[in-house]
């Protein structure tokens, strides 16, 4: 392996055991603190080892909260230290003694040096510290898996997010209570929408001023307000976000040129060491990938009711208030079962003993039924029903509830019957939950597949427009797929297309009968670069042409990479062309990875993923490797072809270079 260094520059004054000092000769196995300087070179010797378990353990993120797994150092002398063999990087692993994955440090530019220190929770990545412009110094700062959505930027590199590049609702609401509990208005500060930010929504002249002015006037005036009220105190907690459904407010509204996302009186409760409380944290906008506030919030202590608050886009009803007295309220009875499920998450987050985990996954279900059961609100009934439901499937689905499915299939059958909607999720959710259940290493796979699409069908019968329904025959079309019935996957897809217009499911269905009956014909596409330049098949109009579906998480795609790479030499002079389609859900995981990996030829990529990226639509992708190969002509040749007969075709439309040449 290559010389590695580990280090990370932390914020003055905090974490001072990773300040990095950059320079000196050390051996890659030894571990130097100089200054608080976590350091570890490699000697560039295949047999060198890498960090110590305890000197990878050591290392902390930057950012305080994070909920990672630690390990006790009786238990850290279990625990192993493995070279990182996957996406082409270097560097460590921390794992278990039984494989669960606790940390990883990467080089992903092959410069020789840590730029991406990952920390894990039960084998998850819920968190990770970013140095994305390679100068030793973390810059960005992300949550995710079960931690979150947060994407932090440190501009200045000081320890210190200084905007958010993405965050939810759901965040920004906790992010309130905490900047309130310690009065940091410059935490408070990055959740308001800037007033380039503002702008940049296009809402009209007179809403634009007006918006910005609320938003300037709240971040001068948070530190007073913080330092008045007393009800949100140092050892107040955020518990939950309520809020009615997001609605859009369309272009032409006022002046307006976008449309725009936003909730109205959204809430944050929290609880305390003495009372605990709603904020009414008002107007949420979506800008890009973050939601922002627009103003001050109000605080209301557990008895308060609060009165009609007036929305900046729609017409206002009541807000969420505790009083048990108000039906859209909050009461008592409910905020101390969030309290009870919260104290339950946290247990389950460090629950190591699969007993443990199976029994706090049992009491989890038993306090979101009395919830259930508790909920006046139609729409806080259903959302707790479907929180139930998806949270005991993924437990089920992650083996820390084996008795999940029972309690689900309990669960159905105590839904009313006239609850088709509902009735239809909770079903779709069993099957999906059995199927991964029944995958089991000694299983027979045939039958389980074929268990699988008997259930989908069946299911398709009962709840034929149901959104579900949608996703069954999608799953049941690309089985068809799978078996080379072209025919019939067309027919389930068409079904989709016309049965649920509007949706991204139809789109991509429609997507999937074009790219299926495209052979022999010309293949419309076009879209944006990974550079963000336009681009249209029809610019390659003369030459053969592969097009190519890939993901950083799709080992098979790298391996057809390396194939692409090898075939684009060899048919250089019938004058190839690639066109690869990016489909990771952002944008810098593809420019990292080919940093690292380069790859000559087209990308392009949009938002949204295998799963709605407008390229994945276009022609109704919904797995991955993928690859097309059409002709000089512009013609479809193959619509869906495997590697290995990617050279035996290529050499019926092209003809490769002389050897030697």
């Amino acid at each position: 392996m290559p010389s590695l260094l580990l280090c990370r520059v932390a914020s003055a004054g905090r974490r001072t055991a990773q300040r990095a000092i950059w320079g000196g000769d050390f051996a890659w196995g030894s571990l130097a603190i100089a200054a608080g300087c976590l350091t570890w070179l490699a000697s560039g010797t295949a047999t060198a080892a890498g960090p110590t378990t305890a000197s990878a353990l050591q290392l902390q993120p930057v950012q305080k909260g994070v909920p990672f797994q630690e390990v006790a150092d009786a238990d850290a002398e279990q625990c192993k230290v493995e070279d990182l063999k996957e996406n082409n990087w270097t560097g460590w692993a921390v794992v278990t003694a039984d494989g669960l994955r606790l940390r990883r440090f990467a080089d992903t530019n092959d410069d020789k040096k840590i730029d991406l220190w990952c920390y894990y929770d039960q084998g998850v990545e819920i968190y990770r510290d970013v140095d994305s412009d390679f100068n030793g110094k973390a810059d960005e700062y992300r949550w995710m898996g079960t931690a979150g959505t947060r994407w932090g930027i440190d501009a200045d590199e000081d320890g210190e997010i200084d905007r958010w590049k993405q965050i939810s609702a759901e965040e920004v609401s906790a992010e309130v209570i905490a900047a309130l509990a310690t009065g940091d208005a410059k935490r408070f500060g990055r959740l308001l929408a800037s007033e380039a930010e503002i702008k940049s929504l296009q809402l009209g002249e007179e809403t634009t001023g007006r918006i910005a002015a609320k938003a300037a006037k709240a971040a001068d005036s948070f530190a007073e307000f913080a330092a008045g009220q007393k009800i949100v105190g140092p050892k107040s907690r955020w518990l939950q976000f309520a809020s009615s459904t997001p609605g859009v407010v369309p272009a032409g509204t006022q002046g307006s040129k976008k449309d725009l996302k936003v909730y109205e009186n959204a809430v944050a409760m929290f609880d305390g060491a003495e009372q605990g409380g709603q904020v009414i944290v008002g107007t949420l906008i979506q800008v890009g990938e973050a939601w922002r506030l627009i103003d001050l919030p109000q605080v209301l202590a557990a008895d308060d009711t609060a009165t009609q608050i007036t929305g900046n886009f729609f017409t206002a009803g009541m807000s969420l208030a505790s009083n048990p007295a108000n039906r859209s309220g909050i009461s008592g009875d409910t905020q101390e079962l969030v309290v009870s499920l919260e104290k339950i998450d946290r247990e389950l987050s460090t629950a190591a003993k699969p007993a443990d985990q199976a029994d706090l996954n049992r009491r989890r279900v038993d306090v979101v039924e009395k919830l259930i059961s508790t909920s006046s609100d139609t729409t806080e009934r259903e959302t707790w029903m479907r929180q139930l439901v998806d949270t005991v499937s993924v437990a089920v689905q992650n083996g820390t509830y084996p008795d999940g499915l029972v309690r689900l299939r309990k669960f159905s059958s105590e839904l009313p019957a006239t609850d088709e909607t509902l009735q239809a999720y909770v079903k779709f959710q069993i099957i999906s939950t059995e199927y991964v259940q029944k995958q089991t290493p000694d299983a027979d796979f045939a039958k389980v597949q074929e268990w699988y699409l008997t259930e989908l069908t069946k299911f398709v019968d009962e709840h034929p427009t149901s959104p579900e329904a949608a996703q069954a025959l999608l799953q049941l079309a690309l089985s068809k797929e799978f078996e080379e019935k072209e025919t019939e996957a067309i027919e389930f897809y068409a079904r989709v297309a016309k049965s649920f217009p509007g949706t991204d499911m139809a789109e991509k269905a429609a997507g999937a009968v074009r790219r299926l009956e495209s052979t022999g014909k010309s293949l419309p596409l076009q879209g944006m670069t990974i550079q963000g330049q336009p681009f249209d098949l029809t610019q390659l109009q003369g030459k053969p042409v592969v097009i190519h579906y890939w993901a950083t998480w799709c080992e098979a795609c790298k391996q057809d990479m390396k194939l692409l790479r090898q075939l684009q030499a060899k048919y250089q002079s019938a004058g190839l062309q690639i066109v690869g389609i990016n489909v990771d859900s952002a944008r810098n995981q593809a420019t990292t990875y080919l940093q690292s990996n380069p790859a000559p030829w087209i990308h392009l990529f949009e938002d949204g993923g295998l799963e709605s990226s407008g390229l994945a639509k276009q022609l109704g992708v919904q797995t991955l490797p993928m690859m097309l190969l059409i002709d000089g002509s512009g013609k479809v040749v193959a619509n869906n072809i495997h590697s290995a007969s990617l050279d035996t075709e290529l050499a019926k439309i092209a003809r490769p270079a002389p050897k030697g040449k």
